[in-house]
């Protein structure tokens, strides 16, 4: 199995946002050394670049693939999209004229592109809005389903948490503490979705081993967790008071993250864990979150 990632160096912001992805990535990898070994599977390549990932696959050197790199500067997200569209193509064209084509090709995206306010599912169309050029990517995976690659695409919402998560919610958490209050917008209702990381890397050896291919997958614990809620853990642990901002103070309050903290991205995963039987068993986000444990790893 290779594992395509991608590491670049950027401001610290860009850092922030990078580091679900990458802090996900090492628990993939220990965790599919510790359950797939056994099962007659290990890691045999780590590619960090395009060209890496296909002279890899050139060489016979996996069983599968799973693409998780992304560059997450939202200052030049189109531009960051079609970077992943033309490395899924490189990818996907490397597999597809090897001499074993039907190999798993697991790809990464995630829910925010799903239509906004109402409970997504897999089925569920692309929202024409402002984060969709990342939707070219699915389609251009998917498209090497018809050449005989086993492609299936795992969607992960804003919040994969758990011990060393560097993401969303610690980047929340560290806002609160510079600012010395938690803030939500609006009444706070909207909703994200989340996954515990170990959960999440139980899906990929899942579709690495069954999804069939053509599968959209959502690495979906948590359906609906409102910013609200989140705030509240995060006042109550900083002890810091809980208040609301408006649209209009977002972007002074929350910076980079004021573009994502207002949306509302209820997601379903039912349709997932019926087709592979993925049945998340760690915490929930609030449950995790609610530790001493995670307001010291985030002042890291």
């Amino acid at each position: 199995m290779i594992i395509h990632i991608n590491l670049c160096t950027g401001s610290q912001s860009d850092r922030i946002r990078r580091s679900a992805y990458v802090e996900l990535l090492n628990v993939l990898l220990a965790f599919l050394r510790r359950r797939r070994i056994g099962a007659g599977h290990e890691v045999l390549g780590l590619a960090r670049s395009d060209a890496g990932a296909e002279a890899l696959i050139a060489a016979g050197a996996s069983t599968g693939v799973i693409h998780a790199a992304f560059i997450h500067d939202f200052d030049q997200y189109v531009a960051a999209c079609e970077t992943d569209r033309r490395a899924l193509e490189t990818i996907g064209e490397a597999i597809a004229e090897s001499d074993r084509p039907n190999r798993p090709f697991v790809v990464t995206c995630g829910t925010f592109m799903l239509p906004l306010g109402r409970l997504a599912t897999q089925d569920s169309p692309h929202d024409p809005g402002s984060l969709s050029p990342r939707a070219a990517s699915e389609e251009v995976a998917m498209s090497f389903s018809s050449r005989g690659v086993r492609v299936s695409v795992v969607r992960l919402p804003p919040s994969v948490h758990g011990d060393g998560d560097h993401g969303f919610v610690p980047a929340l958490i560290n806002i609160a503490r510079t600012k010395g209050i938690s803030a939500y917008i609006g009444d706070g209702t909207n909703r994200w979705a989340a996954v515990h990381r170990l959960d999440a890397a139980l899906l990929y050896r899942l579709a690495l081993e069954r999804a069939p291919s053509g599968s959209f997958l959502h690495g979906v614990a948590d359906e609906a967790v409102t910013i609200r809620d989140i705030a509240t853990v995060i006042s109550r642990q900083l002890n810091v008071p809980l208040v609301s901002k408006s649209l209009e103070e977002a972007g002074d309050h929350f910076g980079w993250m004021a573009m994502f903290i207002p949306l509302d991205n209820p997601t379903s995963s039912a349709l997932t864990r019926e087709l592979l039987g993925w049945q998340p068993v760690q915490p929930s986000l609030l449950s995790d979150l609610d530790r001493n444990e995670y307001f010291e790893s985030a002042a890291l």
